[in-house]
């Protein structure tokens, strides 16, 4: 489990994280949503002691996070960045073995072993034919599945993924979302589409210049009231026959007290 309890960051006189509380259980996928600048990939960094805490603290399996190593931590946690730029050069088998050197030193072992970590990785994710291409031949989409083959072969507990759909065409979008599930027990990831927050997550947390909006179920927490407050929009949510919440927008009409609200300062330490 990953907790964060009254988590507060400052950085250049502002307050970037304001008291957010939250937890990520075992065998869950945990959502961070929001506007842009409302902190999330900051609530990132801070989980794997990236940022300095101005309050609060940040456990890992009940661990103190600013009480381990950063090789700890690396052994619990695997990050995948927002966009991918990996060394051209290696074929796709080489960087997903830059994975296990957090725990394993994967790449300097060699043998049958690293060869098995690295063929699980990349079936998992549905790229086992490319693993002797070059970075530079793929796509997009196939380099964001590389990242998530690289996380898998480090073979941690828990993934951190930021905007993991960011740049993706459609059905590269549904690929990784359908990934997310299956790359480690606890993920949590941020995401800027609400509807694959909704379909991928059992847990959501919106945060809102630094602050916790809501938390709760996809379904509990993507309602209307409280996405037209921090995103100050219009929405209409359409559940499908599973129950799940299908997310509409407008902007809000002349005259609506939505279109002339205007977002507010960060708070001031």
């Amino acid at each position: 489990m990953i907790r964060a309890e009254g988590v507060r960051v400052v950085a250049g006189g502002r307050v970037l994280l304001d008291d957010v509380s939250f937890e990520a259980p075992t065998g869950s996928v945990t959502g961070i949503v929001g506007p842009n600048g409302g902190g999330k990939t900051t609530l990132l960094r801070a989980l794997v002691r990236a940022v300095p805490l101005a309050g609060g603290r940040v456990t890992i399996d009940g661990e103190d996070v600013r009480t381990r190593s950063r090789r700890w931590i690396a052994r619990r946690i695997a990050e995948v960045g927002q966009r991918q730029e990996p060394d051209e050069s290696l074929t796709v088998a080489d960087e997903v073995a830059l994975g296990g050197l957090a725990e394993h030193g994967v790449l300097r072992a060699g043998g049958s072993s690293r060869d098995a970590r690295i063929a699980a990785a990349l079936d998992a994710v549905g790229l086992a034919h490319l693993a002797a291409d070059r970075l530079a031949t793929l796509s997009g989409g196939e380099l964001q599945r590389v990242a998530l083959a690289r996380a898998l072969a480090q073979g941690a507990g828990h993934v951190l993924l930021d905007e993991p759909t960011n740049h993706l065409d459609i059905r590269h979008r549904l690929e990784v979302v359908g990934l997310m599930r299956r790359i480690a027990p606890t993920v949590v990831v941020v995401l800027h589409d609400l509807e694959a927050a909704a379909a991928a997550c059992d847990h959501v947390v919106v945060l809102d210049r630094g602050r916790v909006a809501g938390a709760g179920s996809p379904r509990d927490v993507l309602r209307p009231d409280l996405l037209d407050a921090v995103y100050g929009v219009r929405t209409t949510v359409i559940p499908d026959a599973d129950g799940h919440p299908h997310l509409r927008f407008t902007l809000p009409a002349p005259g609506d007290p939505l279109g002339a609200s205007t977002p507010l300062e960060r708070t001031r330490p």
